[in-house]
């Protein structure tokens, strides 16, 4: 590729009571990026639409993911996203209430610069 990575970001969300998969991925995409600044776009004289955002979440059940209504909820870049299997669902079991954790990694690349 004639890009490469500048940035990584983890992060962690889940739905408690709904056991709403998507819900829980766009909490771990949105940790991913709340823990992010990234000035060097106008440090630099950068165009941020240049950038690729590459994202991976993982669910227990991956097919239950819109993935591009998750990357349309990115706020700059080309994003795709791609469901894997992960996370957690944990199970109460005093009332059987499962709650549903997803994991989630955003990657962003540049194109190589001079």
């Amino acid at each position: 590729m004639s890009d490469r990575r500048f940035i990584i970001e983890m992060g962690m969300g889940n739905d408690q009571y709904g056991q709403d998969y998507q819900k829980a991925a766009r909490r771990a995409i949105e940790d991913a990026i709340r823990h992010s600044a990234i000035p060097m776009f106008d440090a630099l004289g950068l165009d941020p639409a240049e950038m690729r955002v590459q994202v991976t979440v993982g669910v227990q059940d991956p097919a239950a993911l819109d993935t591009d209504a998750l990357a349309a909820g990115l706020p700059r870049g080309a994003a795709t996203v791609t469901a894997a299997r992960g996370g957690l669902n944990i199970t109460n079991p005093d009332n059987g209430n499962v709650i549903v954790i997803a994991t989630a990694a955003v990657e962003a690349f540049l194109p190589l610069q001079g």
